[in-house]
């Protein structure tokens, strides 16, 4: 899959290169080269990555469910019909 991102990078830049593309078909060939580079650069993020020895080896533990110190409804009501004072 490599080889082909690549191999279709280089015939859009050639595209590009040459002067014979309309305007229209040039910014096409930009962007296929800019998505080309974000794939081919994600796929060596990943591959190094996945290659990586891991910094910590995942312990046993799990997550767990705590009550929150903060309540939901502490923003005082509103009086429905009253204006609302919008700043000038």
């Amino acid at each position: 899959m490599k080889e082909d991102l690549e191999r279709v990078r280089a015939w859009a830049q050639e595209k590009t290169q040459s002067g014979g593309e309309p305007p229209w078909a040039w910014y096409q060939y930009m962007k296929l080269i800019e998505t080309c580079d974000a794939i081919l650069a994600g796929m060596d993020a990943t591959t190094t990555t996945a290659n990586s020895p891991q910094s910590e080896p995942h312990s046993d533990a799990h997550l767990r469910l705590v009550d929150s110190t903060y309540p939901q409804d502490s923003a005082r009501p509103r009086h429905v019909g009253l204006p609302v004072q919008m700043p000038m």
